[in-house]
């Protein structure tokens, strides 16, 4: 999930919303929609904010520790294994998203062709922003191999990453956005905006890392140049 990105692109990806200037009259409808103690919804609400938070924790320990590599005797093999976790937390979490949707009403609004053609649309972007985006970087740079010590030559700057920052993610909230308008589902636009939210939260958390670390790579190669 690391953003290994270029200094410069044309756009920020959702880290540039000033969420200021949302409209909450949108919000207060979608509440109307939604039981919020559904268990379904309190679960799915649980799964996407523990997952960044998990990642994150346990990468900035291991960055700090190495036990992780330590325990596992290579880096490479605790960064496998910190990957794994995280798939099937996210497959944890989408399904929990998906069982929220369901037990929740529909609204009639969205129940449609049109909408459900563009959340197709957004689903298929979604998906080709994720592919991309692991493929650029591969499963050490998708899943936090920097802070195992795991660092690529220069920061990826090809497709995706030249389109928006921090493609992983913003590919994954459309996603999630696609498949609640195809389910014309309140409540899958509700917890799509939590999702939105908690990777705003992880990018302003990671990015400085990342960018610090790969400084550091860049500056220690010129000395030896």
């Amino acid at each position: 999930m690391t953003s290994l990105v270029a200094d410069l692109d044309c756009c920020g990806g959702l880290s540039n919303i000033d969420f200021k200037q949302a409209d909450f009259c949108v919000m207060t409808q979608l509440l109307g929609y939604v039981d919020l103690a559904d268990p379904g919804f309190v679960a799915a609400v649980f799964t996407i904010v523990f997952s960044p938070l998990f990642w994150n924790v346990v990468a900035r320990w291991e960055q700090k520790t190495r036990k992780l590599s330590k325990a596992f005797g290579s880096p490479y093999l605790a960064c496998y294994s910190l990957g794994g976790a995280i798939l099937l937390l996210n497959v944890l979490r989408s399904h929990c998203f998906t069982q929220a949707m369901l037990r929740q009403p529909k609204m009639e609004g969205l129940d449609n062709h049109i909408a459900y053609y563009l959340g197709f649309v957004l689903l298929s972007g979604g998906i080709v922003f994720v592919l991309s985006s692991f493929f650029a970087l591969g499963f050490t740079g998708t899943f936090l191999g920097d802070y195992f010590g795991i660092l690529k030559e220069a920061r990826v700057t090809t497709f995706p990453f030249n389109v928006v920052d921090n493609p992983m993610y913003w590919g994954s909230t459309a996603n999630y956005l696609g498949w609640a308008i195809i389910n014309a589902s309140p409540t899958g636009l509700l917890l799509t905006a939590l999702v939105a939210l908690i990777y705003v939260v992880a990018v302003l958390y990671e990015e400085p890392f990342t960018a610090e670390i790969y400084r550091q790579k860049a500056a220690k190669s010129y000395r030896r140049s």
